[in-house]
């Protein structure tokens, strides 16, 4: 029989979908830094209720398609070829940049495992970040296996979330009360508490990478097909879901908290690692790597799964060559998930840097997404709460875009990442030209 997804499954797929890499390097890398412990977790917080906003119109969105492809589809349907062309063209940036993104981290992590003895067969650097022939090997086999995972079938990629999901949550509930019992607390109300003072602009710049943050929420439209219940109903999941995000999200940036200063976390290589260390020794690191391992399986996984959904269904509608929707004996798309993989193939052969450029504009490529089904719900919508709840959604997708490329704003995106962001735009209207042709 034909695996389908129960409740679990689903708060599974978004919770992995939404934690990934990010949540332990962000802490030390942004979020201490500019913004503190307090002024970001209220802007997880403020950011993650209005990606609930923006889930009631998913919510009727879902109530009225259930079609492969989600947004995508939904666009298609309502508003015609072009403008569902730029909502998959859009998210299948997003969900495919998501995927060696998270295989970068397994780099990461050996380096910090075995240090210098790990890098080998060094070739070149791109914007400042070396690529070696050990990062190209390590990163392409964690890529094939996870496709290897999808083409088998939906139970087993739903076994290996499940896991994954249920490993992270315990792992960093249990990692906050020990490095929190182990801390000094009073040199922590010293660096956060005492000389707290609230900043529109800190809360600001952590609201603008909430799209990114909590992309894996929109991965439920590309599987209601395969669901055991109502599409709709995995609403209040899914909510749960970002409310668990942001959480999690929170501790982990608390935990660097606890050990760090602002400029002490942002001068770490590792600030929720070396908080971890400090305190529980080496013992508490070998948990928190095991959370780690457990976020970045489930990005991986999550994100492959929704783009091979959507990669198919932009083959269904003639976007992309018909093979692309071809289904094996399991149920799955093993030529979109072939497609997937081979594009993540090339991420790390370009480095971290530039991967991390082209994840910067997936805030914005989401923003898009969202705008668009926030429109098209408002025209279903059959009541005023609901309609002025689609106009609140779309208002939030237009926030988030502006917060991103409005000169001025305290979260713009970098050169490179604007580059990048027009560079894909101009291919996307080629192949679409050509398409139409």
């Amino acid at each position: 029989m034909k695996k389908k997804l129960g409740y679990f499954d689903v708060f599974s797929l978004v919770i992995g979908s939404i934690i990934g890499w990010g949540s332990f390097t962000l802490p030390g890398k942004q979020f201490l830094s500019k913004s503190g412990v307090i002024n970001t977790t209220l802007g997880l917080f403020i950011g993650g209720a209005l990606v609930i906003i923006i889930q009631f119109a998913y919510h009727i969105m879902l109530k009225n398609n259930i079609e492969e492809g989600g947004e995508f589809s939904y666009a298609l349907n309502n508003l015609g070829r072009g403008h569902g062309f730029i909502v998959g063209w859009s998210l299948s940036l997003c969900y495919l940049s998501m995927i060696p993104l998270n295989a970068s981290a397994y780099v990461l992590l050996f380096k910090v495992i075995f240090n210098d003895k790990y890098s080998f067969g060094y070739l070149y650097s791109i914007a400042g970040y070396p690529v070696w022939i050990s990062d190209i090997i390590l990163m392409s086999i964690i890529i094939i296996i996870f496709s290897i995972v999808n083409i088998r079938g939906l139970h087993l990629s739903s076994l290996v979330q499940n896991i994954m999901s249920t490993l992270l949550v315990i792992v960093v509930l249990v990692l906050v009360v020990f490095v929190g019992y182990k801390s000094d607390i009073s040199y922590f109300k010293k660096n956060y508490i005492e000389n707290y003072t609230f900043s529109f602009k800190e809360i600001s710049s952590v609201i603008a990478i909430v799209p990114f943050l909590f992309v894996g929420f929109d991965v439920i439209p590309q599987v209601a097909k395969e669901l055991k219940f109502k599409a709709q109903k995995a609403t209040v999941i899914t909510v749960i879901s970002i409310v668990f995000g942001a959480l999690i999200y929170s501790l982990l940036n608390l935990i660097a908290g606890f050990s760090f200063s602002p400029m002490e976390a942002k001068n770490t290589n590792w600030a929720v690692a070396d908080s971890v260390i400090l305190t529980t020794g080496y013992i508490g690191f070998i948990f928190m790597l095991v959370a780690l391992w457990a976020a970045i399986n489930g990005g991986i996984n999550g994100f492959m799964l929704a783009s091979s959904k959507l990669i198919a269904s932009l083959s269904e509608n003639k976007i992309m060559d018909k093979k692309y929707s071809e289904k094996n004996n399991s149920g799955m798309y093993p030529y979109a998930i072939v497609f997937v993989s081979s594009i993540s193939l090339i991420a790390p052969w370009i480095g971290r840097e530039v991967i991390l450029y082209i994840v910067d504009i997936s805030s914005v490529l989401a923003a898009v997404a969202y705008g668009y089904v926030s429109y098209v719900s408002y025209i279903y919508s059959v009541n005023k709460i609901e309609k002025i709840l689609c106009l609140l959604s779309l208002g939030v997708s237009i926030g988030f875009i502006f917060l991103l490329l409005f000169p001025l704003s305290p979260a713009v995106l970098k050169l490179p990442s604007f580059i990048i962001l027009c560079a894909w735009i101009i291919v996307g209207l080629v192949i679409y030209k050509k398409k139409e042709i």
